[in-house]
């Protein structure tokens, strides 16, 4: 009985030094800034922004670590879209009415729009082949 009592304390206490590293390590990524084609959407220029063509819209906050891991993809998929498609940053702490209006519920989400219109929608971090895959399907007529 104490065997068994020593071998669950142990894991327990594994499992609770593994999330605190897991915690320190997500807590201090590094600050990466947004490639200098990504569009940052608000409230105001959402519409006028995504009408007309195709655009990969990150609903992010700034506290939301998946979602700084998410940065340096999304630097690389606007990199390589070759002006196929854009892509797109909201901010939901700042811009709440299109969180709501898009059912936003859990961030990173990724919503593809193709003229105006969500066509696809991506929850949780994504790599950079996943994201290229999808937004080239949207492109075929």
């Amino acid at each position: 009985m104490t065997t068994v009592l020593i071998i669950i304390a142990s894991v327990v206490v594994l499992f609770i030094v593994l999330l605190m590293y897991s915690r320190h390590k997500l807590k201090n990524l590094p600050k990466v800034d947004a490639h200098e084609s990504i569009l940052q959407l608000s409230d105001q220029n959402f519409n006028h922004q995504i009408k007309g063509k195709v655009v990969l819209v990150d609903f992010w906050a700034e506290w939301c670590a998946p979602c700084k891991m998410m940065l340096p993809v999304l630097n690389e998929v606007a990199e390589s879209s070759n002006g196929n498609f854009s892509v797109a940053k909201v901010d939901v702490d700042k811009n709440q009415a299109l969180a709501q209006k898009y059912s936003i519920r859990s961030i990173p989400t990724l919503v593809a729009f193709k003229d105006g219109k969500e066509v696809a929608r991506f929850i949780g971090v994504k790599n950079k082949s996943f994201l290229m895959g999808e937004m080239k399907k949207l492109q075929a007529p």
